[in-house]
């Protein structure tokens, strides 16, 4: 699974790969470590055998460096209980526009107990088609973060599980 997740990570993130926090290589190393965190769960889409898109999150607690990292300071009502944190998600090009990217958020939620779930998204990522997407879904901004000194600065999002 890795492998194929891998794999449509590099054809999704294709404009980005020469840039440090987007290479295949941290990718996988993030991948790695998001893996062994509590309640991680990933979701992969086949058209036949053929991988067409993937999203992977883990839970998330008050104290976790996911909130930390959050200004301003979200509000308890979101890190007091556990949330779900969307880490990635991503649809190969052809199909883009299908439904796909939503079917896999919604299969990677059905068996969550979490009463949220949040993400984090570049809002210029496609001229903010993205962000717009999100905010189709529910997701509200509740704030920025930088995960890392290599990472852009990033809309951190939130809406209920259900």
């Amino acid at each position: 699974m890795r492998g194929d997740l891998l794999d449509v990570y590099a054809e999704v993130r294709a404009p980005l790969l020469h840039l440090a926090n987007y290479a295949v290589g941290a990718f996988g190393e993030r991948l790695d470590r998001h893996a062994t965190e509590p309640g991680f769960q990933a979701v992969l889409a086949y058209e036949g055998e053929h991988p067409v898109g993937y999203a992977y999150g883990n839970r998330i607690e008050d104290g976790d460096r996911y909130w930390q990292r959050t200004v301003p300071a979200p509000s308890e009502m979101y890190t007091l209980p556990p949330a779900v944190a969307l880490k990635e998600i991503g649809v190969r090009t052809a199909w883009r526009g299908t439904g796909t990217a939503r079917r896999i958020h919604d299969a990677l939620l059905a068996s969550r107990d979490e009463s949220h779930v949040t993400l984090m998204v570049n809002k210029a990522a496609g001229d903010g088609m993205v962000h717009a997407l999100y905010r189709s879904w529910g997701y509200t901004d509740i704030g920025h973060s930088q995960p890392s000194p290599a990472s852009p600065r990033l809309t951190v999002m939130i809406r209920p599980t259900a």
